[in-house]
């Protein structure tokens, strides 16, 4: 009988990348993947740490795992356990304990645990991590729609966020690793491909820094790593999409915007990192730009895109945070006209600077300032998908629902918006060209096939 194991993924989508790949090394090794709600001979859990919520969800489904089986190796993996390994090293529920750029040792260890039933442990000091870890997709859970890991970490340290702590310094994938991977999946199927990371925006500086390249003019032109690495995807044959996870405005440059602008596949949706609308909260937050500089990127690739879809996301609550603060950044999406907003309370964060700021917002105020964003960002939400009433768009179908007793299949156009038609029974991972005609739920666009 096949060993089983299991896999549980918390947090962001560079986590659910890991364990795809993690998955991938145990089918290899001959286990048969079960789902974490079964019983399983191992479970993997990939923890999150990026507020005290996710900690708590961690330990939970840690001991959950061994509750399910108490004879199951259980084992811990990722950021938590960056943060808080004496106490996981303490914890009697959880047998193996792996941090982050050590995440390709996962299945040695738990054949290590299997012979000596002796806690297992493999945690170095992130911060002196120099080397991307090499992991790999094989496949992945989403049929249609393909993450890809192009590097890690974080120089920023804004004073809210523990990741830099956890995921180290800025660490880039070599260009010819995602390249391969990611025509790996094209044969497979795969149309459309989301680049993603802890930061992005800093893909290839490491390694310009390691090989010397240094902009000595600032006027002097060069090539962004994250451009060129775009461009080279784009050129892999079979590729319908590409699209890119979260973006820091000052990586939107004229040059950039004209290099991306050039390649067809490029999906005209960006998630420009906001956090506040407010430049003395913004100087709190230690973040690198001011509202005048971000507005400065919206125009500049608005010029070279048409109507470009533009979320973010926004922490209501920071400390300090007054009401003409608060009302600066209302006013300011209004400015922008994104399309999505994901709005965050603030939450303590222990071991962020930000945790240790005076005047620390009370709990009903930031719950009374995060209702108001949320309702200014579904009316803009509302106006940016009237925009495309009528209009011709592409769907790449994703998945068939059933909505009030009626079969339709689901999916996204270029700039992220959900749309669906009425289900003829057109394959998953087909792209569709279709009109727009109206609302079918909140959240969904309802269109007709025009072919």
């Amino acid at each position: 009988m096949k060993k089983t194991a299991a896999f549980l993924s918390l947090g962001c989508k560079v986590n659910s990348y890991e364990t795809e790949a993690m998955r991938g090394m145990f089918e290899t090794a001959g286990y048969e993947i079960v789902d974490f709600k079964d019983k399983a001979d191992v479970y993997i859990i990939n923890t999150c740490t990026v507020t005290n919520i996710a900690d708590r969800k961690s330990r939970q489904m840690l001991h959950q795992a061994k509750k399910r089986n108490p004879d199951a190796i259980i084992a811990a993996v990722g950021c938590y356990v960056q943060a808080a390994q004496e106490e996981l090293l303490e914890d009697s529920a959880v047998d193996i304990v792996v941090g982050n750029n050590k995440k390709s040792d996962i299945v040695s260890l738990v054949e290590k645990f299997r012979e000596s039933n002796l806690k297992e442990e493999l945690i170095t000091d992130i911060n002196t991590e120099n080397e991307y870890e090499k992991l790999n997709l094989s496949s992945t859970f989403e049929k249609t729609r393909a993450f890809i890991k192009i590097q890690d970490g974080c120089n920023r340290f804004c004073s809210y966020c523990i990741i830099p702590y956890v995921r180290g310094r800025v660490r880039s994938r070599d260009e010819e690793e995602i390249i391969e991977e990611i025509e790996n999946l094209v044969k497979m199927g795969y149309k459309e491909f989301v680049l993603t990371g802890i930061h992005i925006s800093s893909y290839g500086s490491d390694k310009l820094k390691q090989e010397g390249i240094h902009k000595q003019n600032s006027n002097a032109q060069e090539i962004n790593p994250l451009a060129q690495l775009i461009t080279k995807v784009s050129n892999i044959e079979g590729i319908e999409r590409i699209r890119l996870g979260s973006l820091e405005p000052r990586i939107i440059t004229e040059d950039f915007v004209k290099a991306i602008a050039q390649i067809k596949q490029f999906c005209p949706h960006f998630h420009l990192s906001l956090q506040s609308g407010s430049n003395s909260v913004l100087k709190r937050m230690n973040r690198k730009y001011s509202a005048e500089e971000y507005y400065e990127k919206v125009l500049l690739l608005k010029r070279y895109f048409e109507h470009p879809a533009f979320t973010t996301d926004v922490i209501v609550g920071f400390p300090g945070e007054t009401e003409e603060e608060f009302k600066e950044t209302v006013e300011f999406v209004k400015k922008i006209g994104f399309s999505q907003i994901h709005v965050f309370k603030y939450s303590k964060r222990a071991g962020t600077v930000a945790a240790k700021m005076p005047d620390q917002v009370p709990e009903d105020l930031k719950t009374r300032r995060s209702n108001e964003l949320i309702a200014v960002a579904d009316v803009l939400s509302k106006e940016y998908k009237a925009h495309f009433m009528g209009r011709i768009e592409k769907i790449l179908i994703e998945e068939e629902v059933l909505i009030e007793g009626k079969n339709y299949q689901i999916g996204h156009n270029e700039r992220y918006l959900k749309l669906a038609v009425p289900s003829a029974g057109q394959d998953a991972n087909t792209i569709l060209e279709v009109k727009v005609l109206s609302d079918l739920t909140e959240d969904i666009l309802y269109c007709e096939s025009i072919h």
